[in-house]
């Protein structure tokens, strides 16, 4: 079974630094696009930033500049490297991936969100 599992969430102060992991686990044949969402209560989820297989990545203008998405392929693991963090960072991040798996269709996959709260 196809599972991501995040890491790396916690509390900082502003202007600090934190990495988030996501690895993807399971029988996995291919892994397409990954990305990073975010949600702060009473709020729609709203992307981060993707990136796909060959490395091209797309970012959202509020972490243009501060967040860097990186993946490494042999360990099917996506990361958020997030510099210069700010109070208005402070929400539930979430890992997405288009996985195909092994023995089933293609899907959308998500893992279960790690808390991020930026904050003196």
């Amino acid at each position: 079974q196809v599972q991501l599992v995040e890491s790396g969430g916690g509390l900082v102060e502003p202007g600090g630094s934190l990495r988030l992991s996501c690895a993807a686990s399971g029988s996995i044949f291919d892994i397409n696009t990954m990305g990073w969402y975010r949600q702060t209560p009473g709020k729609a989820r709203e992307l981060v930033a993707t990136i796909t297989k060959n490395r091209r990545t797309n970012y959202a203008d509020s972490v243009k500049g501060r967040f860097t998405i990186s993946r490494d392929n042999t360990k099917n693991t996506v990361y958020l490297e997030m510099n210069s963090l700010k109070p208005e960072d402070t929400a539930v991040y979430y890992c997405n991936a288009d996985i195909v798996p092994a023995v089933s269709p293609r899907a959308d996959y998500w893992g279960r969100g790690t808390q991020v709260t930026v904050s003196a």
